[in-house]
């Protein structure tokens, strides 16, 4: 989120369903985030299968959780897309790279903790011109590089 995020949620075994999703990552984080941050709080997932699954609807209107609709295949919109990309940047320069489970817990662990604030902050930032820019090319695929954002801002501030 901007100017703030969560201890990174590893899932160590097994495959991550509708119910794991709701009981490992919605019950114990996004409702007590939803309650802390309050009425105006939007939930922003992606259209993965299990985000769209009835129980997690349920839950969510139960919850009193409002999430924002995504159109299909639209990564270029979702800022968090950019960040696992990032993280997964950091993990492939690792040398020597992880070769256990546990390794590559500890390094995913590590490197989401050297993501700066202010590359997640550029990249929500960015999101108004991302989208202008889709709308500019009727949809198409767009030239914009979510990280000339960041590196513009950053050289832009300082």
């Amino acid at each position: 989120m901007l100017d703030g995020r969560k201890p990174l949620h590893v899932f160590e075994r097994g495959t991550v369903t509708d119910v794991r999703y709701r009981d490992d990552i919605l019950e114990p984080y996004v409702r007590l985030f939803r309650g802390a941050v309050g009425p105006e709080f939007i939930l922003m997932d992606d259209n993965a299968r299990l985000h769209r699954a009835l129980l997690v609807d349920e839950f969510l209107e139960s919850e009193d959780i409002l999430r924002i609709d995504w159109p299909a295949r639209s990564p270029d919109f979702n800022p968090i897309e950019h960040v696992w990309d990032a993280l997964g940047r950091a993990i492939a320069t690792r040398n020597p790279p992880p070769r256990t489970i546990q390794e590559m817990k500890t390094a995913l662990l590590n490197e989401w903790d050297q993501l700066t604030q202010e590359m997640i902050n550029c990249l929500i930032s960015s999101m108004k011109s991302r989208c202008k820019a889709c709308i500019s090319v009727r949809g198409d695929h767009t030239p914009i590089n979510p990280f000339f954002f960041f590196v513009y801002s950053a050289t832009a501030v300082s």
